[in-house]
């Protein structure tokens, strides 16, 4: 940035300096100097000082300095002395070329004020060039027939001196013939020119050589110097002849373009131009003819392809002229050997595609071959590729059908490109290549094949209407219409299932939608067949098996089977007051209509009256005392429990019930009131309630005896029409499952449970273990 605002402003002191120059020049006079030209630099020129009438060390104090136009610095000024001296030797030549005088323009500026002053200095001329000639040999062709005072002009030599410095005078190397004379131009320049004195004859000389001098003015005289040398022209009085008359020339029509053919060659008698003898074509129609000639040395070449079934033989006409115009002729004869140039042609006349698959033998093309050549150069074989289905077969001379030699399969190769080769038998051999593509069209020769060879779709239950479960996928080999695939539902095997109304499928994509939901406790699994239809006629279809899986949700709440909280009065555990810690108070019983972690059931003790009395087993459900009752505990406890699955989302069931304590089984056993008893009568009703318990136990006892026996009998019967499978009866929301090992009961705690159809609370009794080895139905879990 410094730099270019540098710039700017010594551009700006240059246009200022400029202009004041210009009025300075317009207004004063110059003072003027003189110097030689080639003065070697140091040169003093003059005292300025002195002759500007300034004092030595005013030009210093106002920073006097030179200023030329052209920006160079020629001369060089000593402020402290005032001297001007020379800063380089100065060429006159080189500063103002023909310019005469050559007078430099210089400016002295003082600063302070500012005072400019015109100075001029002039460069005299000094002899520092010789003439020069243009070129070192000059040419001249003389016709011997040329008069005495013919004048020839001559090429002037150049000399950048001025003056008397500058060429004076031309002279000539003496001779018999010529002299020369010393001519001046405008410009006062001196040429010279070359007068003959004396008639030429060529067969007496037939050439001249002279030297012509050039010599300038100057002291001491500088010259220059050039050779002119000088052909005497004959006179054209012979024609030219050709060696021989008729030339005879053999060529093969494959002869390579600008081979040399034949030479020929003609003489003449004559010198100079008219001894040069110039070769053309003498025919008026060369335009036609394949042939060019050298016109200098007669050498005829080929310029265009030769054929021989065009032209077998030409005859040219050669034409020998020399410089004067005579001129004599002969003839060529040139005879074309044939040679196997021509490859064989083939033409498809017609061509049948694309042909159906399985069409045994049919003609896919018909075809002729065509060779110009003759002999064995034309005749001709014809072949296709040997792995291809499909055969050649000769028809009459030179025409062939292309035909297939088994039935296709479009779905293995849908299309062929069949290359025909044709050869002919001649030296080397030619051979022409014709490629066929041929099309393979469709027939509905291939049935849908599903991608699987049986499909598994899983759906979660309660899944929304409508819902894409999964799709089926076929694939046809065919193509077109044959193979469009259209997939339904087939009637199913079972015709209990309403497959109609569980499961669509879209025709095009095979995509299959579940038409409403589903339900895993009601169905868990069904199977149906798919069929695919293509669209060829006859049509051909397929099918696969589909099975779809629906997958169990955490739809249902835990169900307590023991105790049954739907009575109308809570249910009543007794609890002898001499109980160790750990007594079995009871145990709850629970089952889930699902299915795996949704159906593992754990219990929680939520509320109990006394909260540090009683603990329930979180896997088994079984309520025990964690210490020894005191005196101070109350006889009536109420306990409730939670039952919750491990299914997302949890779903659980609250079980309520009240635990009596009591002295001993033997004392009767009456549900309380709800409301506070008198304390006056409370020794009197634990006695009533201990004898009604007792009578109570011993009836149940009696009942569970009865009720094992024919449970035990029906169980029998049962195993026996069923093979020895146990199935519980009763009436329940659905079937119970023995959970041995996998579930939330341990081994130790698995019941089996007989429960008619309208049981209270006490008919629901324990009758025995149940055998771990028992098939039970998996809808349900059984919670013990």
């Amino acid at each position: 940035m410094e730099t270019a605002l540098a710039k700017m402003s010594q551009q700006r002191q240059v246009v200022f300096l400029t202009m004041l120059l210009l009025l300075w020049v317009s207004g004063s006079e110059a003072i003027k100097y003189s110097m030689p030209e080639e003065t070697e630099s140091g040169y003093l020129v003059a005292n300025l000082a002195q002759d500007l009438g300034i004092r030595v060390g005013e030009l210093a104090a106002r920073e006097a300095r030179v200023h030329h136009r052209g920006n160079k610095d020629l001369l060089q000024l000593d402020a402290e002395t005032g001297n001007l001296f020379l800063k380089e030797k100065l060429d006159r030549e080189g500063l103002c070329g023909a310019t005469e005088p050559c007078v430099l323009h210089f400016q002295i500026i003082l600063k302070n004020p500012v005072q400019f002053f015109q100075t001029e200095l002039q460069l005299t001329d000094i002899n520092d060039h010789s003439p020069e000639f243009p070129d070192t040999e000059m040419l001249l062709t003389i016709p011997e027939s040329a008069q005495p005072g013919t004048v020839f002009p001559l090429k002037a030599a150049q000399d950048p001196d001025m003056g008397s410095n500058a060429i004076q005078n031309y002279t000539v190397s003496p001779n018999l013939h010529f002299h020369v004379v010393t001519l001046s131009r405008s410009d006062g320049r001196k040429y010279p020119e070359l007068v003959l004195d004396r008639a030429l004859d060529r067969e007496e000389q037939p050439e001249l050589t002279l030297i012509l001098t050039a010599l300038d003015g100057g002291a001491p005289r500088r010259s220059g110097m050039t050779t002119v040398h000088i052909e005497i022209m004959d006179i054209n009085d012979n024609a030219a002849q050709f060696v021989q008359s008729l030339y005879e020339v053999q060529v093969p029509e494959n002869f390579p373009l600008d081979a040399l053919l034949v030479t020929v060659s003609a003489r003449d008698l004559d010198a100079g131009i008219y001894g040069n003898i110039a070769y053309s074509l003498f025919q008026g129609d060369g335009d036609s003819q394949p042939f060019v000639i050298d016109e200098i040395t007669g050498e005829i070449r080929l310029s265009k392809k030769l054929d021989f079934e065009v032209t077998p033989y030409y005859n040219v006409e050669i034409a020998a002229t020399d410089g004067g115009g005579l001129s004599g002729k002969c003839t060529v004869a040139v005879q074309v050997l044939d040679v196997n140039d021509n490859a064989p042609e083939l033409t498809v006349s017609t061509l049948s595609s694309p042909i159906p698959e399985n069409s045994p033998e049919t003609v896919v093309a018909v075809f002729g071959v065509f060779d110009p050549d003759s002999g064995d150069n034309g005749r001709m074989v014809c072949s296709i590729q040997n792995e291809l289905p499909f055969l050649l077969k000769s028809t009459f001379e030179n025409y062939y059908t292309l035909a297939t030699e088994r039935p296709l399969d479009r779905e293995s190769i849908a299309e062929y490109n069949i290359t025909i080769t044709v050869s002919d038998m001649g030296t080397p051999r030619l051979t022409t290549q014709h490629t066929i593509k041929v099309q393979v069209s469709d027939i509905n020769d291939n049935a849908p094949a599903f991608t699987q060879t049986s499909y598994t779709l899983f759906v979660h239950e309660n899944n929304s209407p409508a819902l894409h479960i999964g799709t089926i996928s076929a694939t046809d080999s065919d193509s077109g219409s044959n193979a469009h695939i259209t997939y339904s539902l087939l009637p199913p095997q079972d015709p209990q299932l309403a497959l109609s109304s569980l499961i669509s499928i879209n025709a095009d994509n095979g995509q299959l939608f579940a038409l409403r939901a589903l339900d895993y406790e009601a169905l868990q699994a069904f199977e149906f067949h798919v069929g695919a239809t293509d669209g060829g006629s006859p049509a051909l279809s397929s099918q696969t098996l589909v099975r779809v899986v629906v997958l169990d949700d955490n739809d249902n709440a835990p169900f307590v089977l023991y105790p049954l909280q739907n009575a109308s009065a809570p249910y009543t555990e007794l609890l002898p007051r001499a109980a160790e810690p750990g007594y079995l108070v009871t145990k709850v019983v629970a089952v889930d209509r699902d299915s795996g972690q949704n159906a593992w059931l754990s219990f929680q003790l939520l509320k109990a009256t006394e909260p540090g009395l009683f603990s329930v087993w979180a896997h088994n459900g079984e309520v025990r005392t964690t210490r020894l009752l005191s005196e101070r505990d109350a006889p009536k406890h109420r306990l409730l429990l939670l039952v919750k699955d491990n299914g997302e989302p949890l779903r659980s069931a609250s079980v309520t019930m009240h635990v009596l304590v009591v002295d001993g089984f033997s004392q009767p056993y009456l549900p309380l009131p709800e409301v506070a008893l008198d304390p006056t009568r409370e020794e009197d009703n634990l006695t009533l309630y201990l004898v009604i318990s007792l009578a109570s136990v011993s009836s149940l006892f009696l009942l569970s005896v009865l009720l094992f026996m024919g449970a035990r009998l029906c169980r029998r019967a049962r195993e026996a029409s069923l093979g020895g499978y146990s199935v519980p009866e009763g009436h329940f929301p659905g079937h119970l499952v023995d959970v041995s090992g996998a579930g939330t009961l341990s081994q130790s705690y698995q019941y089996e449970v007989c429960l008619s159809g309208d049981s209270g609370i006490t008919d629901f009794k324990f009758l025995k273990p149940s055998n771990p080895n028992s098939l039970i139905p998996d809808n349900y879990m059984l919670n013990s």
